[in-house]
């Protein structure tokens, strides 16, 4: 952070950051930096006090409420959405145990493997049971999220300004995905940096086709276009005589024609 602050010259701006960031010690850090702040809150792990006050909040779709942590603000808001939401995702966990588990043994290395084993009660250290208390212990914070911050923005702007990661960590999955920036089989700084900036500068197309395809109405992923343009076959001949080349694209399948303007030179021209 000091490095991108002199870097850039910056006076004024706020980390954003999930709750990966959320230490003592990194908080202690950006508070003695006279840095602002807003960091997703674990608040499952709070102080009994604060998970009492939480889990006692009026479950209002839209709704934030907060309170004091040493010289920061914790903001808890809910969404229907995000209960939906927690809600399916614990399902398919407990599914997955119930079909792991379904003998009711389980090895060591099976222990850590899969995301809902806090469910799990191990007993003789072979015998297991889907514990049913902390399925509804956990339901109780469904549609509950916390937010630390010591900015002065209200808890509306803390959220909309943490929900705009998901534009970082999707460039991630899509550089690392897509673009397969890693693994990097280079060996020298020379080659490294070219392969990363060659991996940006292909995030900066893929983005500007991400873009021109929302404008055009195409209704369609950037993925999804790729995939049908890879199946799209385009001829050239050369005419011998008056030395001239004709080039068609062959359109076979309705996938073709939904994204045949792409493919139009002219297209292009408008952007």
């Amino acid at each position: 952070v000091e490095h991108f602050v002199q870097k850039f010259n910056l006076d004024d701006f706020i980390i954003v950051a999930d709750s990966g960031l959320m230490s003592q010690s990194n908080i202690a850090l950006l508070e003695s930096g006279n840095y602002k702040y807003i960091i997703g809150a674990r608040i499952k792990n709070e102080s009994h006090e604060i998970k009492t006050w939480a889990l006692s909040l009026a479950k209002q779709d839209g709704e934030f409420n907060e309170t004091r942590k040493g010289h920061a603000r914790l903001i808890v808001g809910y969404s229907d959405n995000r209960a939906r939401k927690d809600s399916h995702n614990r399902e398919k966990g407990v599914k997955r145990l119930e079909k792991a588990y379904r003998s009711g043994n389980i090895t060591k290395e099976n222990i850590n493997k899969r995301g809902y084993n806090k469910f799990l009660e191990i007993s003789d250290h072979i015998k297991v049971a889907i514990n049913q208390d902390k399925i509804k212990q956990d339901k109780q914070w469904d549609g509950l999220k916390g937010y630390l911050t010591n900015t002065c923005l209200s808890a509306k702007e803390v959220y909309e300004q943490y929900n705009g990661l998901w534009s970082i960590e999707r460039a991630f999955r899509i550089t690392k995905g897509t673009l397969e920036m890693r693994p990097m089989f280079h060996f020298t700084p020379n080659r490294i940096e070219a392969h990363v900036c060659i991996c940006f500068a292909a995030y900066k197309v893929y983005k500007e086709l991400e873009r021109v395809i929302k404008i055009s109405h195409i209704n369609m992923s950037v993925d999804k276009v790729l995939d049908i343009a890879k199946t799209i076959t385009t001829i050239k001949i050369n005419l011998p005589k008056s030395g001239n080349t004709m080039t068609k694209t062959m359109l076979l399948t309705q996938k073709h024609k939904s994204i045949a303007q792409l493919l139009d030179e002219n297209f292009w021209e408008n952007f």
